[in-house]
């Protein structure tokens, strides 16, 4: 098992309930295939930074999960087939960004503190 980061980017014209019925479907996808999920956080809108299918904005969706590697193929196939999703992208996490996205969650200092003061 692997941990990943899953980010979507949904097309804004999602209703609210449209856009938790998309969340719980792709959190379902993980499970059902023997994942687990680690941490979820739905941005909401937000502007893009180029225009996609004609949009200016979209709605962001974040995913941390496990899974095994041969998942991931099945997961990109579901994106790509869902009209709802502009674009997405999985990113395979090492073991310092899992401590870095655990130390974040639990408040604890991530060393990046003294970068935004300045």
């Amino acid at each position: 098992m692997n941990n990943y980061e899953l980010m979507v980017i949904f097309t804004p014209v999602l209703s609210d309930d449209e856009f938790k019925a998309a969340q719980k479907k792709y959190a379902k996808l993980v499970t059902d295939d023997g994942g687990s999920i680690i941490a979820e956080n739905p941005w909401g809108l937000k502007s893009l930074a180029y225009p996609i299918d004609k949009k200016t904005t979209g709605l962001y969706w974040v995913l941390e999960f496990t899974a095994d590697p041969s998942f991931i193929e099945k997961l990109k196939i579901q994106m790509l087939r869902d009209e709802s999703v502009l674009r997405h992208l999985c990113t395979k996490l090492d073991k310092y960004a899992v401590e870095y996205n655990a130390r974040k969650k639990s408040g604890a200092k991530t060393g990046t503190e003294k970068l935004a003061e300045a």
